[in-house]
């Protein structure tokens, strides 16, 4: 059994939400730089011009790349040889409220969502989904979501019958009805089976994944692909005012589910998909 100290996790927590706030990742700049060869829209190229000069300023001059610091989730996968004194969720969530703080990343979180909507001052909860996994390490996965892309969401109960047409009609349809809400292009994240809130959490977690990497099942990445094609032909375009790429990629996850369900969920991130992961 290996003992990891509390302390190294609250300090690693705090420095991925620092870093994911501060600079952007390697795919996302990779992703916006490839849209720049093929969008032929000036004022979506402006666009994209501007947000790898955003993310330039804020890498050089360690300030957040947007205002909105968002909600901190995590996926972490937890060996099953660990130990951990006070547990994971404390330590993550204190390694929040540091990072936060000593960053000075805007506190985003209400302590109520309905009658006492009061600002906790931490940012925390955060948000934390745990797998147990073999071994004596720990996989943290940290991705900052706005309020802007994550009110975008949306989840269907679709009949089995409404298959693949009708999992790219109700994804493709959320992703243009969003218009500029999201900050597009986007990267849209689709869970599909399970149940209601399982479908939600892997539409969540498709986003962690490296942008525009295809899904290894070549059935779904056909499908992924054909969604893709159908939302970039909307025009939508860079912040909603036109252009070929509203979305950089889709990716989809999935599970098995009911005989007599198809659940559909859509989680999306907005250009600037702001994510980070330690092993310890």
């Amino acid at each position: 059994m290996r003992t990891i100290s509390p302390t190294l996790i609250i300090n690693e927590t705090a420095r991925l939400c620092i870093e994911a706030a501060y600079k952007l990742p390697d795919d996302t700049t990779n992703i916006i730089k490839k849209a720049l060869k093929s969008e032929k829209n000036d004022r979506a190229k402006y666009f994209l011009h501007q947000y790898l000069e955003n993310a330039k300023i804020a890498k050089n001059e360690n300030i957040p790349i947007c205002q909105d610091t968002g909600i901190a989730v995590f996926f972490v996968e937890l060996g099953n040889k660990v130990y951990i004194p006070g547990g994971i969720e404390k330590a993550i969530s204190r390694g929040t409220e540091k990072g936060y703080k000593k960053g000075l990343l805007r506190m985003s979180i209400v302590s109520d969502p309905v009658f006492d909507r009061k600002n906790t001052g931490t940012n925390t909860p955060p948000t934390i989904h745990i797998s147990l996994v073999k071994g004596e390490k720990l996989k943290i996965s940290l991705a900052l979501k706005g309020g802007g892309s994550e009110n975008m969401s949306a989840l269907a109960m679709l009949k089995p019958s409404d298959g693949i047409k009708g999992i790219c009609n109700f994804v493709a349809d959320t992703v243009i009805k969003a218009g500029g809400n999201p900050c597009p292009p986007t990267i849209v994240g689709v869970g599909i089976g399970g149940n209601l809130e399982v479908s939600a959490i892997l539409a969540k977690k498709a986003l962690f994944r490296k942008i525009g990497t295809p899904n290894t099942d070549k059935r779904y990445a056909m499908l992924e692909k054909r969604i893709l094609d159908r939302i970039n032909k909307s025009g939508v375009g860079s912040q909603g005012l036109g252009g070929s790429i509203t979305s950089f990629a889709v990716h989809i996850e999935w599970l098995p589910c009911h005989m007599a369900s198809l659940p559909v969920a859509v989680n999306l991130n907005c250009h600037a998909s702001r994510h980070k992961e330690v092993i310890i």
